[in-house]
This record gives structure tokens, C-alpha cells and sequence, in this order.
């Protein structure tokens, strides 16, 4: 049965609404009512006997497990479940790890123009790690950079080396699932801190969409895009989805563009009910410029000369160029033999030509009083070819009392980087005076090679359930990586070599009737290190273990999902320079930390979003100016919250507001843990309105264009954070 909470709405704003609905959370005697798996959300009831005429009931919107796929589309702010922490489809309050989800609704109520906007607000997660950057997806997991191998779509890795990146177009996503902690049992090598699994839009399995945006925004940026899909046959046998944008126009900084066409079609055949081939593709063109490397003095502190102005462009346009061209086509195969046995199998080949030719600040030539800016001349064009397939078969049967979920896998990936990089000095910019000039691309080249990355892995996991309370998880995984690297350059420093790895996860999970489960898990991952050892050695794989324990609160009676956890996560064997500049494979970062996020509709038109992360890093093996040492540009505290009403009833039904704030801790610019780079807090803001098949919005990023440091990778390298962004969108879906 629906959840009522009586109230006189005359008398009541959001925030008192807001209180009085963590108090109905937390009643027992409510969560005790379970709804029924065949009953539907009911949007409202009939007033009970003895209601006034002034009593209004707000309803909380019923909810079952069996509403949602693990890949469809998330109703509201509050997923249910997801694939990406198990490979199966799993309740969130299930799975014995910290897996957070950004559905659709969340993502265009907040307008995520990027992977690390629709992240700004999760747990665990620090995007924009290097600022306002139109050319890459940066960011941490809880404090360890995961851009180059924790970047998925669709279950298969986006691997990145050097300067070879891959980008995503977030209207072409449905979901961004963040795993946080190891996860290399199933997706072999990864970032000991998690993965970002991106969720692309599929042809629908019921029904049409119909959806065509238009928006712009204060630095005179436009796009346009259109969602269409549904079924193409009377049987729905045959269903289509194509999801196309173009968008042009600047940045907060002078000169700088951010252009981008994207198209990305799908095609599924479904015969049966047990049967699916989806056929999908995507392409994906950027245009865009260099981003700002700045000194700290002049950016983080004042120069004798003040502030570097946040829209000052230190490169020039005659030379400047980011160019990324990003294709890929592949298939999902799922048939379900019976009630016991399922194979899958997904497959993608992706291609990636980059050419990149920029002026970037080196620290100040001279003085700061003196503000002329060093700069080099570099230029670098990459080429990338990834295969991937991931097989699976899975078998859902019983044993006694114990029930099993069986997961048997194999993929293989096949990486092949063609890299050319080159630097000279470039000439000095007067910060004060900019004077542009006429600048050709260097002609020398440091690298210039061909690398070659081969990783097949096979896993086995069982997910066991004792009389629908104990949940027991057991994940095993042997991987095998070869890696070559022909060096034209230096033939010397060619090399070929393997490794072999072994990772696992224990869970368990118990989960109470009210929906609370406390859980507790330790997991192993590994990633593999391109490059030699001084001997000529291949570096050994990275290594990561965490322990992690902590309870969910994920009742089917409403959309809510409250999560807290505290870990202790180690990453080993990472390459590191001592003071002389010499690769050392010594290193060992300790990330110890506590997360508590929720995620609920608390009642009718209103949502919440919020999440805190606390964390203690510190470099327990390294270099000796770094032992004991923070690493460089990386935050301990994070939080963020995001409330989101929309009326229901009378004149103003269909208009919301949604505001949100999140901050982000101090970070260090140094090594030696001695220039501090302050923390920033941000205000963002919307409004709505819906009527029929019209939806508009005007939307504000750092509402108070508030001026600050994102953060620094070095004393001559910090990263000016945007300032504030305000768009409009007008959307119309028939």
C-alpha cells in the first residue's frame, strides 16, 4: 500500500517538508509494510475518514524491486539496481561494496555537459580534478587517479595511455555507475580506487522516445540534440534508438572553444523474449584548445603583479589545436536458454586519432614581478585501436537452502597505441601585456613509438543467498598481460614482456526486513605498468587490496537508498622519482576514509541528493621527501548536497527549484606537502518548469562566481576552476 504522511501544506515549506519526512524514514512501524512485487506505484489515495478539507496527502511513491533493470533507465534521483558491481543484475542494497548511480532525470536536472559534471555530486568521486578542461574526463576515487583504466561503457574498459583519451557524450548515457574500491576480480586491470562504468542509451524495450533539446549558455555556448527510438515492426521485434548532438561556441577562457558533433545509432532484434542482439555505433568529433598551465604564485597566492585573470588564454591560436576524432562499432548478445542458464557476450572496436599542438605555461622566466610566462611548444598525435569482448554464462539455481547466482567469464583486450610526442622551448608571454605571435609546430620528437597491450582474463563468481537474508560473495580472476613497446627512436629501450595476476573479493551481507544491511568485504585488484626498471625489467603490475565494511538502507517500500561505509585501501608497487628524477617502483599510498551518501525521494516532487567523504592519504613507501606525505592535488574532505522540489498541484504545478551546494578540502602543490592549495565551496542552482510535452530550465554553476584553484599538479602547473555557468534548455518529447 502506498506511504501517506498527513500534512497542512499552507504551513509548510520544503525544509519543514524535508524533516518531517527523514522522520517517517526512520519509523519502524512503516518500514514494516512491504509492498507486494505485482502492486503498481499508486501516485496518491483517497483522504481517510475523518480528514478536514484543509488536510492535503502527500504520498511517498511506491517502488518494487522488479521495476528496474540493472541497464534501463532509472525512474527519479534513486536507482535501484545496477550491473556494474557484480555483472549480474543486483539490488544496490545487495551488493557488498559502494556503488553509487546517476540516472537521466539526475543528469538533465543538474545539465551535466561532461562524465565528471554528472559526478560532482557522488560520493567518493573528485572531478574537474584539473578545472575547467574541455578536453578530457578527470578525476579520483577515493584519492587515487582512475581516468586512464577505471573509463567503461557498457561493462567494457576505455583504456587511455599517454595522451590518447576517450570521451563520452553524457546525452548519449542513460546511467554513470561509480564503483569505489578494487574492482579488477571482474574487470581486470583497474585503478585500486574503482571505476566510472557508463551506461549507454539502448533501443527501448517498450513504447517510443521522442525528445529534441536546444541550450545555451553565458560564454556563448549552444548545442542542439535529438533522442529518437522505438520499435520498428508491429511485433517489436525490431527496435531502433539514435541519439544525435552537435554543440559550438566558447569557454570562460578567451580564444578557447569547445565544439563537438556526436552520433551514436543502435539496432536490436529481439525474436523471443529470451533472445537479443543489439547492434551499436558511435562517432564522435571534438574541437577545442590547450588548457591553462599556471604557477601557483599568481594563482593560488597574489603575484607582485596581482591574480592571473581566469579568462586569459597563454597559448596562441595561430598554433593551438586540440583535434579528437573517436569511432567505435559493437554488439550485445544475451539468450536465456531457461530458467537456469543465460550467455552474454559484448564486443566493441574503437579507434582514436588525436592531434594536440599547444603553448603551455613552464613557471615564470625570471621574476614573478617580472610577469613573463615560460611556455613550451608541444605537440603530440596519438593513434589508438582497442578491441574488447567480454564473454559470460550465468546459472541461477539452488542447492538445499542456499540459493546461487553463478558467474563464469573470459575477456581479452587488445590495446595498440601508435605515439608521437614532441617539445621545444616556446617564447615567454607577457602576462601583462599578451602580445600573440606567429608560432610554427616543433619539429623534434622525444617519442615516437608503437605499444602494444594484450590482457586476457577469466573469472568465476558465486553470489549466495541463505533464507533471504545472508548474502555471501565470492569472486575469483587470473589475468594474463602482455605488454610490447617498439621504441624508433631509441631501439635500446624496445622491450616486450608479461605478467600474470591474481585478484579476488569476499563479501558478505545481511540484509534485515526494514530494508538496513550491514556488510563487510575485502577485495584485490592489480593494474599493469608500462615501462622498464632500470635493469631492463618490465614493472611489475600495480597491486591494491581494501577492507571495507558498512550498511545500506534500501527499503521496497519507497525510492530511497542510504549508504555508510568505512575502508582501508592500500595501492602498491606504483612508480615513483626519487630526488634525482630516476623511476623507482617503491611506493605505497594508504587511503583510509568513511563515506555516508543518500539518494531518496522524500515525497511528492521531492528529491535529495547528498554525500560526505572524509579521508586520511598518506605515502607510506616512497621516496624519501615524500614518505609520510599526502599526494599531490589530492582533497581528504568531500561533500555535497542537492535538494530538488517540483509542485504537484494548483497554479504552480510543473515549476521546481533545485539548488545544491558541494565543497571540496585543501590539496597540496608539492611533493614536500608545503604549498597549500585552499579548499572551495560551490553553489549551483535551477529552475523548472514542465507543462505536457514542453520542458524548460535555467540552470547556474557556481551561482556566486566564486574565483578559485581547482588544484595543482606542481608549483608551475594549478588549474583555475570554472566560474560561474548559466544555461537554458527548452526540451520537447512526443
Amino acid at each position: 500500500m502506498p506511504i501517506l504522511l498527513r500534512s497542512r501544506p499552507r504551513h509548510l515549506v520544503p525544509g519543514a517538508l524535508l524533516g518531517a519526512s527523514f522522520a517517517l524514514l526512520a519509523s519502524p512501524a512503516l518500514a514494516q509494510e512491504p509492498v507486494a512485487p505485482q502492486e503498481a506505484p499508486a501516485p496518491e489515495s483517497p483522504a481517510p475518514a475523518g480528514a478536514s478539507k484543509d488536510d492535503e496527502l502527500y504520498v511517498l511513491p511506491t517502488v518494487t524491486v522488479d521495476s528496474e533493470r540493472a541497464n534501463g533507465p532509472v525512474k527519479g534521483y534513486t536507482a535501484r539496481r545496477s550491473a556494474s558491481g557484480t555483472k549480474t543484475d543486483t539490488a544496490l542494497g545487495e551488493t557488498p561494496q559502494s556503488v553509487s548511480v546517476v540516472g537521466r532525470a539526475q543528469m538533465d536536472a543538474q545539465q551535466a555537459q561532461s562524465v565528471t559534471e554528472a559526478t560532482r555530486y557522488t560520493p567518493g568521486v573528485r572531478s574537474d580534478t584539473f578545472g575547467a578542461d574541455p578536453r578530457n574526463d578527470w578525476f579520483l576515487i577515493r584519492g587515487f587517479s582512475s581516468q586512464e583504466g577505471g573509463y567503461f561503457l557498457d561493462g567494457l574498459q576505455l583504456y587511455s595511455s599517454s595522451f590518447a583519451t576517450w570521451r563520452l557524450e553524457t546525452f548519449g548515457l542513460e546511467r554513470v555507475e561509480a564503483i569505489r574500491g578494487p574492482a579488477s576480480v571482474l574487470y581486470g586491470g583497474t585503478s585500486p580506487g574503482g571505476l566510472l562504468n557508463m551506461v549507454g542509451k539502448r533501443p527501448p524495450v517498450e513504447g517510443s522516445v521522442r525528445h529534441v533539446e536546444v541550450g545555451g549558455n553565458t560564454f556563448a555556448n549552444g548545442y542542439v540534440g535529438v533522442d529518437l527510438g522505438g520499435a520498428i515492426d508491429s511485433g517489436n521485434h525490431w527496435r531502433y534508438r539514435v541519439t544525435a548532438l552537435a554543440r559550438g561556441g566558447g569557454t570562460q577562457v578567451e580564444e578557447t572553444d569547445n565544439n563537438r558533433l556526436f552520433i551514436a545509432p543502435a539496432l536490436t532484434w529481439a525474436p523471443s523474449e529470451n533472445t537479443s542482439l543489439t547492434l551499436h555505433g558511435s562517432f564522435l568529433a571534438d574541437r577545442t584548445q590547450g588548457q591553462n598551465f599556471l604557477p601557483y604564485v599568481g594563482t593560488v597566492v597574489d603575484a607582485p603583479h596581482g591574480r592571473i585573470p581566469t579568462g586569459l588564454f597563454t597559448s596562441d591560436k595561430s598554433l593551438d589545436h586540440f583535434q579528437r576524432n573517436q569511432s567505435w562499432a559493437g554488439y550485445e548478445f544475451s539468450h536465456r536458454f531457461n530458467d537456469t542458464f543465460t550467455l552474454r557476450q559484448n564486443l566493441r572496436y574503437a579507434h582514436l586519432d588525436l592531434d594536440f599542438q599547444t603553448l603551455y605555461g613552464v613557471g615564470y622566466a625570471g621574476e614573478p614581478a617580472d610577469a613573463q610566462l615560460s611556455r613550451g611548444n608541444f605537440v603530440t598525435r596519438p593513434s589508438a585501436n582497442l578491441f574488447t569482448v567480454d564473454t559470460q554464462g550465468e546459472a541461477r539455481f539452488s542447492t538445499g537452502p542456499v540459493r546461487h547466482t553463478v558467474l563464469a567469464g573470459v575477456d581479452f583486450k587488445n590495446y595498440v597505441l601508435d605515439d608521437e610526442q614532441g617539445y621545444e622551448a616556446g617564447a615567454p608571454l607577457d602576462l601583462l601585456d599578451p602580445v600573440r605571435g606567429d608560432y610554427t609546430p616543433t619539429e623534434s620528437r622525444y617519442t615516437l613509438n608503437q605499444s602494444t597491450q594484450n590482457q586476457l582474463g577469466v573469472y568465476l563468481q558465486d553470489q549466495l543467498r541463505f533464507n533471504d537474508r545472508l548474502s555471501l560473495v565470492l569472486s575469483g580472476r587470473h589475468d594474463w598481460v602482455g605488454m610490447d613497446v617498439d621504441n624508433e627512436l631509441a631501439p635500446t629501450s624496445s622491450y616486450d614482456g608479461s605478467e600474470s595476476a591474481f585478484s579476488g573479493r569476499a563479501g558478505l551481507l545481511y540484509r534485515f526486513d526494514v530494508g538496513v544491511a550491514p556488510y563487510v568485504s575485502f577485495s584485490r585488484s592489480f593494474n599493469p605498468v608500462a615501462g622498464t626498471k632500470s635493469d631492463g625489467s618490465v614493472f611489475e603490475p600495480e597491486m591494491g587490496q581494501q577492507l571495507e565494511a558498512g550498511v545500506k538502507y534500501q527499503p521496497d517500500a519507497f525510492p530511497v537508498l542510504v549508504g555508510l561505509s568505512l575502508f582501508e585501501l592500500k595501492r602498491q608497487n606504483f612508480v615513483t622519482t626519487d630526488g634525482a628524477f630516476n623511476q623507482l617502483q617503491i611506493g605505497e599510498v594508504r587511503s583510509r576514509g568513511f563515506e555516508v551518501e543518500a539518494n531518496a525521494t522524500l515525497m511528492r516532487g521531492l528529491s535529495l541528493i547528498g554525500s560526505a567523504s572524509l579521508y586520511s592519504l598518506e605515502i607510506t613507501e616512497g621516496a624519501d621527501l615524500e614518505l609520510g606525505k599526502r599526494p599531490v592535488g589530492v582533497p581528504e574532505v568531500l561533500a555535497s548536497l542537492w535538494l530538488d522540489y517540483t509542485f504537484q498541484d494548483g497554479a504552480l504545478r510543473g515549476f521546481g527549484v533545485a539548488a545544491g551546494v558541494r565543497g571540496v578540502g585543501s590539496s597540496y602543490a608539492d611533493r614536500e606537502n608545503t604549498l597549500e592549495v585552499p579548499g572551495f565551496t560551490l553553489v549551483d542552482a535551477s529552475v523548472h518548469y514542465e507543462r505536457g510535452p514542453w520542458r524548460a530550465a535555467i540552470n547556474a554553476s557556481n551561482l556566486a562566481d566564486k574565483t578559485y584553484v581547482s588544484s595543482c599538479s606542481s608549483a608551475t602547473a594549478c588549474f583555475y576552476g570554472e566560474r560561474r555557468r548559466a544555461s537554458a534548455t527548452v526540451g520537447y518529447t512526443w
